[in-house]
């Protein structure tokens, strides 16, 4: 007759733990508050005790493991026994594969899923059954792989459900809360036949290709500067040259795209008539006669031919053009 027991010193934060040796009718099996012990035969779970005390093997207590016993009774290679945790484990997921979300805007998005979740053993037998006899999964690192990879698949469904709901790429941050709480809904289908329930999920975050995550940042920017895309193009451009470390290469960059963007800004805010070319600029004085500017240096008015020279008043020397009668600074007759 020999006493078994979960050890103190191998139990830490593991999930499961399968005795060095089988059980045999008559030992004795130790169970805490926060353990389970599932017996086992040809690799399926026969019957667990869920309730902590120091249990004897023995046909004396049947009322307590009746099915144990009966269970080890003629069975003389004995039976494996695995202790299982019933605390909940905290775990992180995250997809391996994108997710292609089809948006209206952006057409095919691969997104990408990480998160947090709580999970805990419900039942056992369905959990020993799946992992360890269906699945031969003998380690609690390769048990956790699975539970994230069903993890992922249960947030796969849930933003299904929320793309025929008619959410759209840029909706996912605002809605992260809502996705949380609908993929725990569908957690139960998709855990329960491996004996496990879901918690909670929380620290969601999906991430979006870098050509897509930049087309929603310009979309952003646009909306607050109330810019058009040329504009914006432009704007980046010059902010893109700037930066460049390239030397001489980047400084002319950033000089062209300068000059476009003056030339540019120069357009919106003056108006212009198609086809017109702008008027040329003259430097000269209004014609004496006529008023039109004659170029400095000219002494014939090229509009009325008038000329435009002059002679000093005789009163207060002051300079009369040209077929003028009286000055007109102090009114003298001119002669």
């Amino acid at each position: 007759m020999a006493t078994f027991e979960w050890p103190l010193s191998v139990k830490g934060d593991n999930i499961l733990w399968k005795l060095p040796e089988n059980i045999r009718l008559n030992d004795n099996i130790i169970v805490r508050e926060d353990e389970y012990a599932v017996f086992l035969r040809d690799g399926k779970a026969m019957a667990y005790i869920d309730r902590p005390d120091r249990y004897a093997l023995t046909s004396l207590n049947v009322p307590y493991v009746g099915k144990i016993v009966e269970f080890l009774t003629g069975f003389r290679q004995g039976a494996e026994v695995f202790y299982l945790a019933k605390k909940p484990f905290e775990a992180k997921f995250g997809s391996k594969q994108p997710y292609p979300f089809r948006d209206r805007d952006f057409g095919i998005v691969n997104l990408r899923l990480f998160g947090e979740f709580r999970w805990k053993i419900k039942e056992p037998a369905n959990f020993i059954n799946q992992f360890v006899g269906t699945e031969n999964l003998a380690t609690g690192a390769q048990i956790e792989e699975r539970i994230r990879e069903q993890m992922v698949v249960a947030m796969f469904d849930g933003l299904g459900e929320m793309k025929e709901r008619g959410i759209q790429v840029l909706d996912l941050a605002a809605n992260l809360l809502e996705i949380e709480q609908i993929v725990l809904a569908k957690t139960k289908p998709h855990f329960d036949p491996y004996g496990l329930e879901i918690q909670k999920i929380s620290g969601l975050y999906i991430t979006l290709p870098e050509e897509v995550q930049k087309a929603v940042d310009a979309r952003a920017s646009m909306t607050v500067t109330g810019t058009g895309y040329m504009q914006y193009q432009s704007a980046q451009a010059m902010r893109e040259a700037a930066n460049n470390p390239s030397g001489g290469a980047g400084a002319g960059v950033g000089v062209g795209a300068g000059i476009a963007m003056g030339y540019q800004m120069a357009g919106q805010m003056q108006p212009t008539q198609p086809g017109a070319p702008p008027p040329p600029m003259v430097s000269g004085k209004p014609c004496v006669k006529c008023g039109i500017v004659v170029p400095t240096g000219q002494k014939f008015c090229g509009s009325c031919g008038a000329t435009q020279e002059g002679q000093p008043c005789p009163k207060c020397k002051a300079a009369v053009p040209a077929g003028q009668k009286f000055c007109g600074s102090c009114g003298t007759p001119i002669g």
